[in-house]
């Protein structure tokens, strides 16, 4: 004996899909998400970091699902190149100082000043290895830090300002940095050691994602 479909009635109610709540996630099935094409990740990934480094100690962020991308591998030697010109500039005020003005205790405030340059030098390389950034269907996920971590995400309805700056170091190495602006201050996140190439594609990204999020397109 076979199943047969029950018969319909005029006056019996059919049954029709609702339409999708804003918030829901049927209402975002069909919107853009970030580009996954092999294209695109040799964009962001060109010149970057295989991995991120995570604390060795217990009670680290998880990293989670996904794909991360980090920064170009010569965002360190523009840390290291600024940062060590400020140590010599302040190795050159104090030499300055005690040699000619006399000025001894200038070796206090100066030297504590020199051992924190230094030690920034010291853990620029490890540092830089532990910022990332992932690309969401809904939001952009952005952590850094070593000892003190930081994990933030931005949805992308709420990005107002995507802007991209470099100095003339950064110039020099072919870097920039990302700032996406919110609403909210506290959410602001500043991407740097991009490659110029990948900060603009990921700049054109955010605006497209984050205009059809706005207007729920």
């Amino acid at each position: 004996m076979t199943n047969s479909p029950e018969a319909t009635t005029p006056d019996s109610p059919r049954s029709e899909p609702l339409p999708a709540q804003p918030g829901s996630a049927a209402a975002h099935a069909d919107l853009p998400v970030p580009p996954t094409d092999a294209a695109s990740l040799d964009v962001l990934d060109s010149g970057t970091y295989s991995s991120i480094r995570e604390p060795r100690a217990e009670g680290r962020l998880p990293l989670g699902d996904g794909t991360w991308h980090q920064l170009a591998r010569q965002y360190v030697w523009v840390q290291l190149i600024s940062t060590g010109a400020l140590a010599v500039l302040v190795l050159a005020a104090m030499l300055l100082l005690t040699l000619v003005w006399h000025q001894w205790w200038a070796w206090i405030p100066g030297g504590i000043f020199l051992v924190i340059l230094i030690w920034t030098i010291v853990i620029t390389p490890r540092q830089a290895r532990a910022y990332g950034y992932q690309l969401r269907r809904d939001d952009l996920v952005f952590r850094r830090g070593i000892l003190w971590q930081r994990v933030v995400a931005v949805p992308y309805g709420r990005m107002q300002l995507v802007d991209i700056t470099h100095g003339p170091l950064d110039r020099g190495f072919g870097i920039a940095q990302l700032k996406l602006v919110t609403a909210a201050a506290s959410t602001g996140v500043v991407i740097p050691g991009l490659k110029q190439e990948a900060a603009e594609r990921l700049r054109d990204t955010l605006v497209d994602v984050a205009e059809t999020r706005r207007t729920g397109l």
